[in-house]
């Protein structure tokens, strides 16, 4: 899969057209996805690591991750290509993010948004694991289910296969609240 596939609804409502996210639908879920979770981890998560957030503003990873910020969340860009995004510095790795985060937040990182294809997700699974980050979410398309169990079994709430815009946006109660 594409490191950067768009979610379906995306374009239409998204880019080049401002916020507007009156009209979204929210499309099928991952089976596994329970929406309560998902609901939890919108409303709990503060600051967000985008792993594979690019600079280009046609990419999918760009757009999300300056919609969250957007939306009050602390977004820390992961890509060990850049060193800017958006106005803000971008880190190699998970490490140094929270590492940024810790020193800018007090607390760390609590989600991990990412934009990479399935068969990198279980080092950043490793990572999410060993730097008790409390939330993962893999974009539409990224599946990983052993991945995903170990970090389940770690005690990592998790979500694959979604869309973290499309969810957020489907809870206008949300928009800008963080």
């Amino acid at each position: 899969m594409a490191t950067n596939a768009p979610c379906p609804i995306l374009d239409a409502h998204f880019l080049g057209q401002g916020w507007d996210t009156t009209e979204i639908e929210v499309g099928m879920k991952f089976m596994n996805n329970d929406p309560s979770l998902i609901d939890e981890m919108l409303r709990t998560a503060k600051t967000i690591a985008v792993v594979g957030m690019s600079d280009k503003t046609s990419r999918a990873s760009h757009n999300i991750g300056r919609y969250l910020a957007a939306n009050g969340y602390r977004v820390f860009p992961v890509n060990p290509a850049l060193t800017q995004i958006l106005g803000e510095p971008c880190y190699p790795d998970l490490d140094a993010a929270q590492a940024a985060a810790l020193k800018q937040t007090g607390s760390g990182i609590d989600l991990v948004d990412v934009f990479r294809a399935s068969e990198h997700v279980p080092p950043i699974v490793d990572d999410v694991i060993r730097l008790h980050i409390p939330y993962i979410w893999l974009q539409d398309e990224v599946i990983h289910e052993e991945a995903i169990a170990r970090a389940r079994a770690a005690g990592v709430k998790c979500i694959q296969d979604d869309c973290i815009f499309r969810e957020h946006a489907a809870r206008p109660d949300l928009h800008s609240a963080q």
